[in-house]
């Protein structure tokens, strides 16, 4: 091929691009070309201000008219001459859409007065349609109060929906931005709720869910003006409200509405919340990580895991978390640390198979010392255990670490020559009573701890009742002996107790019965106030009658 050739063919390509692009350029918009059609046919009448608009001196640049015809958005803007005499510095618009949609039926938004100026891009929630926008002005008198400014209404003839995220001027001060792109999202199963809160620093938020007569509160924190969390869809497929709150800065745990969020759910599970408690829960400063949701299966234990904010009422000094599982009439107690304001642990299923309730609880902070303890509920949830057998008597448990390394090397060794359970049970009964003395200070004073526990005791080599009865009970357990610890009353005896009082003491399950012993009292006893230490084995599978005169059993702790 010649240059000349050449020449020519570039210039037959650089003019059909030239014409191409023309065309492009001139080529109107369909939805653009929609609305101007639509314009044309409609009587388009100049917007009117109400008597208040006029009062005040509003005036509206954009829109232009009462009735009119876009494509996907309009543009409010406008000026209130008057501005400094009103008590809110925003401009209330409310969009109502006459057919309804997914994404419901109005939108409110909240404009900012800057100067007198203000302005607000609004697209179309549910698309294509007809709807209806009122700008509210407000008062000269009370802050948060508005009166009608002017009201048109738009065609909208784009079929694309689009929610906008539309926040309230509480949402708007406190820095408040939600990292997703429309206010109507799809998801299936969960939403991850995630964004900045600028002015909120290290404080809380709640979320408020809600479908149908189904709903859920949660508090969940911000630090450093971030938050993420994982919002659980629970009410299975459809539309869910996602309502975020900020702190009321007047009003202790109080919320106030900052934006609110349509998620449309397409997973057909549903799920059972976890129901938390209140005020209690919000100014103690828990935060459950896990579990995120009730209802959940589980093995033989549930994992339990969250933060505690420092700044909460008696951060410092929550050093544990108390947690209850219920199923049917049984019920265990156990407890789980908190370090840095931080915990994560496990509790036991100890039941068997079935539906157990689990209740979260903070510890009261007292002073002085108590010879019991209270705590207050701040979280509960529902978990199915699958688990094949009933292990209440044999797992470890509250005060009782049985699985301990040091426990069952203790264990093992007290009983690695003996063939039979009873000779194994005689041998821890005969270890604990004569190597643990009595603390005659720590009863006198009321000095029980949280953690008081076989292997404190184990430590200390001294204690009382109960401290008896966990290094007892995690002996016996950690050599394959099932074992519980049992509460009742005694008194009127060698011990030297005057009258009943609370005690503790164990059973053990020896060659299929349930066997009774007291390593307390097999211990020694107390003269003149101090402890004499005396082994005896009376009180090491007793005769039922004689231990029952001294003995009174109310019940087993788990």
């Amino acid at each position: 091929m010649n240059k000349r050739k050449q020449y020519i063919i570039f210039l037959l390509v650089f003019f059909s691009l030239i014409l191409a692009l023309a065309g492009c350029v001139g080529k109107e918009d369909k939805y653009d070309r929609l609305a101007r059609e639509k314009n044309e046919e409609l009587n388009l009448e100049p917007l009117q201000l109400t008597d208040y608009g006029d009062e005040v001196g509003l005036k509206i640049s954009d829109p232009e008219y009462e009735l009119f015809a876009v494509n996907g958005k309009v543009e409010v803007r406008g000026n209130i001459a008057g501005y400094k005499k009103l008590k809110t510095n925003y401009v209330w618009i409310k969009v109502a859409n006459r057919g309804g949609g997914p994404a419901g039926t109005g939108l409110e938004y909240y404009a900012p007065i800057q100067n007198g100026d203000f302005h607000q891009t609004i697209h179309f929630f549910n698309g294509e349609g007809e709807y209806k926008v009122t700008v509210y002005v407000p008062d000269k008198q009370r802050e948060n109060y508005y009166y009608v400014g002017a009201e048109f209404e738009v065609i909208n003839v784009n079929p694309e929906a689009k929610r906008d995220l539309a926040y309230t001027p509480a949402g708007q001060e406190a820095g408040l931005s939600i990292d997703v792109e429309s206010g109507f999202v799809t998801e299936n199963g969960r939403f991850i709720l995630k964004g900045n809160a600028e002015k909120l620093a290290n404080e809380t938020m709640m979320i408020y869910l809600r479908k149908d007569g189904d709903s859920w509160k949660h508090v969940i924190p911000v630090e450093d003006g971030k938050f993420k969390y994982e919002v659980p869809l629970y009410f299975g497929k459809g539309v869910h409200s996602l309502e975020v709150l900020i702190p009321d800065p007047n009003r202790k745990n109080y919320y106030q509405p900052a934006i609110s969020i349509l998620i449309d759910n397409e997973s057909e599970e549903k799920r059972e919340p976890i129901e938390y408690f209140g005020d209690l829960y919000i100014t103690r400063g828990v935060h459950l990580k896990n579990p995120v949701y009730g209802g959940i299966e589980a093995g033989d234990s549930v994992r339990i895991a969250g933060t505690i904010d420092p700044e909460a009422e008696f951060a410092g000094e929550t050093t544990h978390l108390y947690i209850t599982t219920k199923k049917g009439k049984d019920e265990a107690l156990d407890v789980i640390p908190v370090e840095n304001y931080s915990f994560d642990s496990s509790t036991y299923l100890r039941f068997g198979p079935g539906e157990y309730e689990v209740i979260v609880s903070v510890p009261e902070i007292k002073e002085g010392n108590r010879d019991y303890f209270r705590f207050f509920s701040v979280a509960k949830f529902k978990v199915h255990s699958s688990v094949e057998a009933d292990k209440r008597d044999i797992l470890p448990s509250r005060g009782v670490q049985s699985d301990d390394p040091q426990i069952m090397n203790l264990a093992n060794s007290l009983t690695k020559d003996l063939s039979t359970d009873l000779e194994k049970a005689k041998a821890i009964y005969e270890y604990v009573a004569k190597n643990i003395s009595y603390d005659v200070a720590k009863m006198k004073n009321n000095e029980f701890a949280w953690d008081d526990s076989a292997l404190k005791t184990l430590e200390k080599k001294s204690g009382v009742c109960q401290d008896y009865a966990y290094l007892t009970i995690a002996l016996l357990r950690a050599s394959g002996i099932e074992a519980r610890f049992v509460e009742g009353r005694a008194g009127e005896n060698a011990f030297g107790i005057a009258s009943a009082e609370r005690h503790a003491w164990v059973e053990a399950k020896i060659d299929g019965r349930w066997m009774t012993m007291d390593p307390t009292w097999g211990a020694g006893y107390i003269q003149n106030g101090s402890f004499v230490a005396s082994y005896t084995e009376k009180y090491f599978d007793p005769n039922p009658a004689e231990f029952e005169k001294t003995h009174k059993r109310t019940k087993v702790n788990y």
